[in-house]
Parts: structure tokens; sequence; C-alpha cells
């Protein structure tokens, strides 16, 4: 691959990894005035993560990922992904940790950052996977740092720094998959069918029952747009 389209892809899994700390940011205003549309706006930007999940999901994870195994193969890690995401949600809840949304953003970050380096390297398309995960970054980035602040109300702008921090992981395992797993496509397959299921359980889990207001109607638009963001950027790319 050409040293322009290394540095493409390093741009672009460096945007997508910074949605979080920009997501952590918006977190930071808070008073919103009416108060319903505070709410409003924080279960419009919850569908709008959603959204771009399942669209991840639907248009690029799993249509990737069954290419290269069995029909057995692709079940075993779908199912281990939605499994191993449940064990990790019962942990965090024993633990009564803050930080169960923190893990959740980077349990399908990661992954997605080295499928976003394997499909550079075989010559496809970064655009729209780096686009579906900034937009779902956002919205995570919003939530863990709501989730993370109770405790940490003297520490914001750590917080914030740390999220910077973890915004590099997106470029390095970027690399990660363009140099190395981009070579091993049944494990690469693996990889994106497990996060595939981690992403589904958690959507339905952790995200959608947190969506719904009693007699609002606008924040699940935001699953729509987040959905159409990827078929927008899928029919762009091909």
């Amino acid at each position: 691959m050409p040293q322009g389209d290394i540095v493409g892809l390093l741009i672009m899994a460096t945007v997508a990894g910074l949605a979080m700390p920009a997501g952590a940011i918006l977190a930071t205003y808070q008073g919103i005035q009416p108060k319903w549309l505070e709410k409003e706006l924080r279960h419009g930007i919850l569908a709008l993560g959603a959204g771009a999940l399942i669209s991840a999901v639907g248009l690029v994870l799993v249509p990737e990922g069954i290419k290269d195994v069995s029909v057995f193969a692709a079940i075993a890690c779908f199912v281990g992904g939605a499994l191993a995401f449940m064990a990790l949600d019962i942990y965090l809840a024993k633990k009564q940790t803050a930080g169960s949304q923190l893990a959740a953003m980077l349990s399908d970050f990661v992954p997605e950052s080295i499928a976003l380096g394997t499909t550079a390297a075989l010559g496809g398309g970064t655009m729209l996977l780096g686009l579906l995960i900034a937009v779902q970054n956002l919205p995570e980035g919003f939530n863990a740092y709501r989730e993370m602040l109770p405790k940490n109300k003297q520490r914001s702008t750590k917080l914030v720094l740390l999220f910077i921090g973890m915004a590099l992981l997106g470029p390095l395992f970027s690399l990660v998959g363009f140099y190395y797993l981009a070579q091993f496509p049944v494990i690469m397959s693996g990889i994106m069918l497990f996060a595939a299921g981690g992403i589904l359980y958690s959507v339905f889990q952790d995200i959608a029952p947190q969506i719904r207001m009693e007699n609002h109607w606008l924040p699940p638009l935001g699953g729509i747009l987040g959905f159409l963001v990827g078929m927008i950027g899928f029919m762009l790319e091909g």
C-alpha cells in the first residue's frame, strides 16, 4: 500500500478515536434549559450511538466476517462475543464499578480499529467503518464520562485527558491489523464476528433500554440517524 494510504489510515483511526474525548467534552456541558431538552438530547445521543453500532454490525462486521469462515465457526464466534460481553457486564455489576460504559467502549473500539487496519491492507475502503466508529464513539464517550464523573468531580480534566490517551489505541491497533492480522483472514473474521456479537448484546442490554422516554417520541429517531450514516457511507463506498 502506498505510504499516503497508510497515513490516511492513521488519520482515519485517530479521528475515530478522538470522538471519545469529544463526547466527554460534550458531556461536561450540563444544565441545558429547558430541562426536558437536556433529557431528550441525552436520550437522542444514546440512540445515535445504538444506530451506528447496529449499522456497523449489519453493514461491515458481519458481512466481512462471514467471508472466510464456516457457518459453525461464524456461530461460535458471534455467540462467543455475546457471552463474553455478558460475562463482562456481570463482573462489572458485581464490582459496582463506575467504568462499565468505559469498558464497553473499549471492547468494541479495539476490534473495530483492528478491522479498520486489515480492511485497508486488503485494499478495501476505510471511510465507512471509520465513520461508524467515530459516530458510535461520540455517544459512548459522552456516557462513559457521565458515568465516571460522580466519583471524580474534581478530576474532570484528567478524565478528558484519559479519553484522549485511549483515542491513541485506534491508530495503534489499526497498525496491528494492517501489518499483522491481515495475513490471517480467518482470525480476522473471527474477531469481527466476536465483536459483532458483543456489540449487539451491549445495544440490547445497556443502550436500548435507556433510549425510551415516557411521552417523548423524538429520541429513537437518533437511532435511525445513526444507522442512516452507515447506510450512506456503505452506498458511497460501493
